[in-house]
């Protein structure tokens, strides 16, 4: 069984889980900080990328905000030692390109600091992904490219692309190309229309 995403209204929100009306039928969701932190108030529509995680004695469906948080969470959850409730806590614990930033440069230091890793899982981690991620996932190449004043232009562009379904790593790579060939001196109307013709 395959649920890639739930749409519906938003009952109520806490840290850990939410609570979404699908037609009638009310879902008690576990999400993330991040997730918490970017859906909208209670009684507004609202769309969740989902896992949905199941045992001989169990089925859980974990809710996203993006893509991006989906496919870290199905990383973790794929290591061994680490179960769909760890990867939740530590997702909850860090930023996601903050948290590849660290697997990349293997910073056991900086990954123990999240709540729920410690020095043997913090090795494991960085072993079984540290190849599965490159700068581009971390979008460091990009923010050295940026002003300060861009970047809160580059934030707003990305939330509406993701909105349109795009992952963020495609759209780190043709706000890229845009900074690269003419800066960002257009309104964020055209950014979006320039970075459409890319995708």
């Amino acid at each position: 069984m395959l649920i890639d995403s739930i749409k519906g209204t938003l009952v109520k929100k806490n840290p850990t889980s939410v609570i979404i009306d699908v037609g009638g039928i009310r879902l008690g969701i576990p999400i993330t900080l991040a997730t918490f932190e970017k859906i909208p108030d209670p009684n507004q529509p609202v769309e969740l990328m989902t896992y949905l995680h199941v045992r001989e004695d169990i089925m859980e469906l974990y809710g996203f905000y993006d893509d991006q948080e989906r496919d870290l969470f199905m990383q973790l959850n794929s290591i061994s030692g680490i179960g769909p409730r760890s990867a939740m806590n530590i997702l909850s614990g860090t930023d996601p390109i903050e948290f590849k930033k660290k697997i990349i440069d293997s910073d056991v230091a900086s990954l123990t600091s999240i709540p729920g890793i410690g020095t043997k899982t913090a090795k494991r981690i960085i072993v079984e992904l540290k190849d599965k991620f490159t700068d581009q996932d971390t979008g460091s190449d990009l923010d050295f490219l940026l002003v300060s004043g861009d970047k809160g232009k580059i934030d707003d562009v990305t939330k509406v692309l993701i909105s349109l379904g795009y992952k963020r790593s495609a759209i780190n790579q043709v706000i890229k190309k845009l900074v690269t060939k003419d800066g960002l001196d257009d309104n964020i109307e055209d950014i979006i229309k320039g970075a459409l013709k890319l995708l």
